[in-house]
């Protein structure tokens, strides 16, 4: 079986206080230390890029909020936790609609030349830092290609650019990036270029993100594990080593692999969840790949989730998934 070797096999969380627009980067210590003091290693901050411009322009930077990213980092050093930072909302492309966007990520230079001016203003600002400490996560999932919207060339392409432009100024940086089809699929295209890729732990997505709002989720039934049926195929066990099956192969091309974002919607039953979630991580671990929950806290989190089958523990004043908790530490 092929293992992934080229990453640490990172645990931990993906944390939202510059996640979209109406975030303030306030961060809150008590997460780092939690984070930590739990045996994590690893931070995933997925940003909206518009946070830290000026005037709808996205070539000109507002340092106050650049700054609340430099906090962010600063607290995952103090804690000894790798931080990855991720453009979750980029100019011309965001996963949940980039609004406001004047241009396309995925066919427009002017977007191109936008979404590397953030990364090379990021790439010397953090100059400094090793590696082993910082990741660059280019784009948050990438959509599915298509020939009459964002084609698996216009990827590469966007990807090798952003490479470029990050190298050219800190050559070492350890650069990872989605999956296409919402970070469902490898891009073996993408293996001679040195950089990672990440994974989702998000199917099926009847059973991870039943009753979402933000899918369209209308007519699900109640999510089973195992045997969840979702059109024509069946999701169990097999199933689901057979879907990790790409991304082994990519470990076993030399590809560095991490899981960025997984988890379930408060509405899936609790144990359905950790049924679920168990064969997820004895999968992924086998192959050598880590993963972070989406999220630290709120829907998909170990504290305050606010699920209605939840025996919660008082952690501090937060209600803590114990359960949850509990099996993220056994992987």
């Amino acid at each position: 079986m092929p293992t992934q070797t080229v990453l640490p096999r990172w645990r931990g969380f993906n944390l939202l206080e510059m996640f979209s627009r109406d975030r303030d980067g306030a961060w809150r210590e008590d997460d780092f230390r939690w984070i930590a003091d739990w045996g994590f290693d690893f931070v995933r901050l997925p940003m909206c890029y518009r946070l830290w411009i000026e005037d709808d322009d996205p070539l000109k930077p507002h340092e106050p909020m650049l700054d609340r990213i430099d906090l962010a980092v600063s607290l995952a050093d103090t804690y000894g936790l790798h931080v990855c930072l991720n453009l979750h909302h980029a100019p011309g492309y965001c996963v949940n609609g980039a609004r406001g966007e004047p241009f396309d990520l995925w066919k427009d230079q002017a977007a191109l030349d936008a979404f590397c001016f953030h990364w090379e203003l990021l790439a010397r600002r953090y100059r400094g830092i090793g590696s082993d400490k910082m990741s660059f996560n280019l784009v948050n999932e990438p959509r599915a290609p298509s020939e009459d919207g964002m084609t698996r060339a216009d990827h590469e392409r966007v990807i090798r650019t952003a490479v470029a432009a990050i190298r050219a100024i800190d050559p070492g940086r350890l650069i990872i990036a989605d999956g296409v089809s919402w970070g469902n699929t490898a891009c073996p295209e993408l293996a001679d270029l040195g950089i990672a890729q990440s994974c989702r732990a998000y199917v099926p997505s009847p059973l991870s993100h039943y009753k979402a709002n933000w899918v369209k989720s209308e007519g699900w039934p109640a999510p089973v594990w195992p045997g969840l049926v979702d059109g024509e195929k069946t999701w169990d066990r097999p199933a689901l080593e057979e879907h990790y099956q790409q991304w082994a192969g990519l470990a076993a091309d030399g590809v560095g692999v991490h899981c960025g974002e997984g988890g379930a919607f408060h509405h899936t039953p609790h144990g359905v969840v950790l049924r679920w979630l168990r064969d997820v991580l004895e999968i992924l671990t086998a192959y050598g790949i880590g993963l972070a929950l989406w999220q630290f806290r709120g829907p998909f989190g170990i504290l305050d989730s606010r699920r209605s089958d939840v025996a919660y523990a008082d952690w501090h004043g937060h209600a803590l998934d114990r359960e949850l908790l509990d099996l993220l530490r056994e992987f």
